[in-house]
């Protein structure tokens, strides 16, 4: 095993792609257990509905190839929404105003920062969709249920609450509990509070997927790009989740945390393409 991945490191130096933007990057199919080439990544991409591009928040680069992978997109003539875990549903019509350039920068930020924080980060982005024209949707929902199902389990919900949370299944088990423990390693893996941790991304996920489906119904022409944690985007999050309401074709982008999702460990169960820097920082 050991020396299949010097092999395919060894390949990655020679096939690595510089991805504009960004420090040079590598970027490997999974499926196909092989680097690939930016154009051939992008090419693909064009191919599908939906695509999910992972992150750590507070990494500056995994938004830089965003961005550049958004952007190609765009340019190639796809059809581009982009979806937010970092904006609320409710906050829709903020998203609409900030894209069709009548709201300003200073208003929006008021907004912005009731849903999320660290704009510096994201901040090319949003710029990005605003001078191209490019809608975004907002994904997310309130934090009082995720955080009430992180705190005392998904059981814990009344009947009311779960009104917020229709179709959900929370069946954790131990592949998601697993992969979750990897992505956010800082977190004490097993027992209740970790198990109610991860019921609680679950119903992030599912509530995140429902908004994505309802969207892809009244935009059959639309391709989303998605952008969300690490914990989110991978195959067993918001995608299975679309997936057991809705067949259509997706893919799935990860970038590389080193120590934790790496060429060493790292499956085509999981994501369908990890990113890989050339000189990839700490951890986070």
């Amino acid at each position: 095993m050991h020396s299949l991945i010097g092999r395919m490191l060894g390949f990655l130096l020679v096939a690595g792609f510089c991805l504009p933007a960004l420090a040079q990057a590598h970027i490997f199919d999974v499926r196909k257990g092989k680097a690939v080439g930016y154009a051939q990544m992008i090419a693909d991409l064009q191919r599908v509905r939906l695509i999910f591009i992972g992150e750590i928040h507070d990494v500056d680069w995994h938004h830089h190839a965003q961005l550049q992978i958004i952007r190609s997109l765009h340019d190639a003539g796809v059809p581009l929404t982009i979806g937010l875990e970092m904006f609320r549903h409710d906050s829709q019509p903020a998203l609409d105003q900030w894209v069709a350039k009548t709201m300003s920068e200073k208003e929006f930020l008021k907004i912005y920062e009731d849903n999320w924080s660290m704009w510096p980060a994201y901040r090319e982005i949003f710029r990005y969709a605003r001078q191209a024209g490019v809608p975004m949707i907002g994904l997310n929902i309130s934090r009082t249920v995720t955080e009430q199902v992180a705190r005392t389990g998904f059981d814990s919900l009344s009947p009311e609450q779960r009104k917020e949370v229709p179709l959900v299944t929370c069946d954790v088990d131990p592949t998601y509990q697993n992969y979750m423990h990897r992505v956010l390693g800082k977190y004490p893996h097993g027992g209740a509070r970790f198990r109610n941790f991860c019921e609680a991304q679950m119903v992030w996920d599912a509530v995140m997927a429902k908004n994505l489906i309802q969207y892809l119904g009244r935009h059959p022409k639309k391709v989303v790009v998605v952008i969300a944690g690490n914990g989110h985007s991978w195959k067993f999050g918001i995608p299975e989740q679309v997936r057991r309401h809705l067949t259509l074709p997706f893919r799935v982008i990860i970038p590389e945390i080193p120590g934790r999702i790496e060429l060493s460990n790292v499956s085509p169960d999981e994501t369908d393409y990890l990113l890989v820097p050339n000189d990839a920082g700490p951890s986070h």
